[in-house]
């Protein structure tokens, strides 16, 4: 009763509490943040390690245990988790809910850096909507090149996308399949393939020339350019001089970087590209902007490809959001009619 009756006796100052009211709600419904489920997640932070060619054992011994032992004694670490298959490390670590996640991160990322060179040669650095793109001309390796070259770049500068991720072939690769008889019968190891091919396919500076008027820029150019020039690599020299060739030894071919993973969206070999965004970007709007991109990329592409949306978490932010505001309108209605049936007066009603 006393709010009724302050209302009552102070219409002014109950009409300007009402007005902060509603400016306070229009502000905050401004400010929300709009995604499908509320943010309930606790602060976790994933190192992801790849190491191509390595068993999971291998990659639990000597990547994803380093990485544990190091990270053990971050501030705030409730849980770690990890999982080791072939060729890659995952560990996840929980922080408690207090703890600010991009302090986490950094710590983390500072113990990583530590351990970085204890991982083994040849290991990748730790790294801390879906759109299919096809063609009726392009394979899958034409596709996932001309994704990275010319649509990945032009989703990541969106406000609010954090990456994008490209599902396909992972691109050209120049792979050399070896003969494990022919390598036996020279005397060589597939250690000794590795280290001919990282000792001669190189591309170094070579300093500058200067002269009175220019200034030229040398470098040497590097020799392997094709499978051709790669079956000429020079492995090592037999025992009576003769030159031992990779062609010799393996299987060149220009081909995927990988073989073991393919895409399909509607029944249709395609290349994914999956928009990845930042932890407090809208949705709503994100999906809005790289339609937007879409439709212009779409309008620079050759007649034979398409780039079409194939699914999207927004779409069922934006139903939800939509059934809120038909709740609100039909709340609305319901409440003035019973009030008017309770009060048989329009003035009333809307007062």
């Amino acid at each position: 009763m006393i709010l009724s009756d302050v209302s009552v006796k102070r219409p002014v100052f109950a009409a300007v509490i009402s007005l902060l009211l509603v400016a306070f709600g229009i502000l905050s419904f401004m400010e929300l943040p709009v995604r499908e489920y509320p943010e309930t997640n606790p602060p976790v932070v994933s190192v992801s390690t790849s190491y191509p060619g390595a068993s999971a054992e291998i990659v639990e011994a000597q990547i994803t245990q380093l990485i544990e032992d190091q990270i053990n004694g971050v501030e705030g670490v409730q849980t770690i988790s990890s999982s080791s298959s072939d060729g890659s490390s995952r560990v996840s670590v929980e922080f408690a809910v207090s703890r600010d996640i991009d302090q986490a991160a950094n710590d983390i990322r500072d113990k990583v850096s530590r351990v970085t060179r204890r991982l083994p040669e040849g290991v990748d650095p730790p790294e801390i909507a879906y759109y299919n793109l096809q063609s009726t001309q392009m394979s899958f390796l034409e596709l996932n090149d001309y994704a990275d070259r010319y649509i990945v770049d032009q989703f990541a500068v969106i406000n609010g996308v954090a990456g994008v991720s490209v599902s396909g072939t992972g691109g050209y690769a120049m792979r050399v399949w070896l003969d494990r008889v022919a390598l036996a019968a020279r005397g060589l190891t597939v250690l000794d393939v590795e280290s001919a091919l990282r000792r001669q396919n190189i591309e170094l500076p070579a300093g500058r020339v200067d002269s009175l008027e220019r200034e030229f820029s040398v470098r040497v150019e590097r020799v392997y350019q094709s499978a051709d020039d790669f079956r000429d690599l020079i492995i090592s020299r037999g025992e009576d001089g003769q030159l031992v060739k990779l062609s010799d030894v393996a299987r060149v071919e220009l081909a995927a970087a990988s073989n073991r993973a393919m895409f399909r969206g509607n029944g249709v070999d395609a290349v994914g590209l999956g928009i990845i965004r930042q932890s407090n970007a809208n949705s709503l709007q994100i999906l809005r902007d790289t339609v937007a991109v879409a439709e212009r990329v779409n309008a620079t592409l050759p007649d034979h490809m398409t780039l079409e949306l194939s699914n999207s978490d927004a779409e069922f932010i934006e139903y939800a959001i939509n059934s809120v505001y038909s709740t609100i309108i039909m709340t609305v209605i319901l409440v003035s009619l019973v009030i008017y049936m309770f009060l048989g007066s329009l003035r009333s009603m809307l007062i």
